[in-house]
């Protein structure tokens, strides 16, 4: 890619950090052997596993023995479904999740549903986030599992996580999982001893880590189906030889951003607060999806009567990359699952932008968005208007 590129798309991948990278390839290059032998370049590969699993437990608040390491975000929330639905079905076969979470939980509920399984839907409000009351009124005695996301990747709504967790646990026994995908390392995600969840979902390729890396995070000891079964590795859940080099730059990505959190976080709301003003200047012709109340890294909207395409080529021949909805859903032809379940109004639907900022983003990159963006406005607008 281009290096006077600017990249305003981080909600879908990030640039991995150069400490991340170096931390991968001396990972690689010293401590190569398999984790699981019993000789002692074995022993150090798996010394260095176990303290990478400490860290990232450390940061959440559980215990090492409950990090679960894997491919990525997709791959631990599909575990966190099947592994809990398949293991509780005696306790009932009733689950709740959200009508804007990911595709990774809403195609794996479906295939349960399929199997047997009784699946809700939680709605959501006009910026993205579920009543507390319809939950209160959904958990039954035999639900056995809820999965609610903490920041919607599309618009960044943040969910009442901590609420939710109360009412689960008070009205039933179902586990709790949260994808955390877009929130971890960017605001508070931790486990707590009773108001909080019980798996939590977290990927590497957005904290500035590699792809092909994530975790499943595990509040106690569960009852989780095996993923993957042969080996036995990763405490029997998920077996296959750990990617020992994946883990330790993933704990490294997480560490660091931790400890930028605070200063990022200031950042990342005077740049949301920055762009939210300034859309809010152009009337009737956008509508916003993001809130300042929502997750400040990311900023959503869409413009009136033009396809989010054509703005995305606009900017891109300005040397500024953004995206549409989501990545995941941005070559499909059909409107976003998040953009109609917000019940956006039809000419609104295919305009859709996501600006998301980034460890490596500037104040400059978000002023030449704004003076780039208004020229588009000005010709794209312009031309619609004879």
């Amino acid at each position: 890619m281009n290096s006077n590129i600017i990249y305003l798309d981080n909600s879908a991948t990030t640039k991995p950090h150069p400490e991340v990278l170096q931390t991968f390839l001396q990972v690689n290059e010293q401590y190569y052997a398999n984790p699981a032998s019993i000789h002692e370049a074995g022993v150090e590969a798996n010394a260095l596993l176990m303290r990478a699993r400490e860290q990232i437990a450390g940061i959440v608040g559980t215990e090492a023995k409950h990090v679960i390491f894997t491919a990525g975000g997709t791959e631990s929330n599909n575990f966190a479904i099947f592994g809990t639905a398949q293991a509780n079905t005696h306790k009932g076969k009733h689950i709740l999740t959200t009508k804007i979470e990911h595709p990774s939980v809403l195609e794996a509920v479906k295939r349960l549903a399929q199997e047997g399984f009784e699946v809700e839907y939680l709605a959501v409000n006009e910026v993205g986030i579920i009543s507390l009351d319809k939950l209160r009124e959904k958990v039954r005695p035999d639900t056995i599992l809820v999965s609610i996301m903490h920041v919607n990747n599309e618009m960044g709504a943040i969910q009442p996580i901590a609420e939710a967790a109360a009412i689960i646990h008070a009205q039933s026994r179902a586990l709790f999982h949260v994808d955390a995908v877009q929130s971890f390392g960017k605001i508070p995600v931790r486990f707590h001893d009773e108001h909080g969840p019980d798996l939590i979902t977290i990927s590497g390729h957005k904290i500035h880590a590699l792809k092909g890396s994530g975790a499943l995070l595990l509040r106690k000891k569960l009852t989780v189906a095996p993923f993957l079964v042969g080996g036995g590795q990763e405490f029997g859940l998920r077996s296959g030889t750990v990617a020992v080099p994946q883990a330790v730059a993933l704990a490294k990505a997480a560490r660091m951003a931790i400890e930028a959190m605070p200063e990022k976080q200031l950042q990342f709301e005077k740049w949301s607060n920055d762009l939210h003003a300034f859309l809010r200047k152009f009337g009737r012709d956008i509508h916003l999806l993001s809130s300042e109340a929502g997750a400040a890294h990311i900023v959503s909207f869409s413009v009136n009567g033009l396809k989010g395409e054509v703005l995305i080529n606009a900017l891109q021949q300005h040397g500024i990359i953004v995206s549409t909805s989501s990545a995941c859903s941005s070559k499909q032809t059909t409107t976003s699952h998040v953009v109609e379940a917000l019940n956006v109004i039809p000419s609104f639907k295919k305009g859709v932008l996501r600006v998301s900022f980034g460890a490596h983003t500037t104040d400059a990159h978000i002023e030449q968005f704004k003076k780039v963006f208004t020229v588009i406005m000005r010709d794209l607008k312009g031309e619609n208007k004879e």
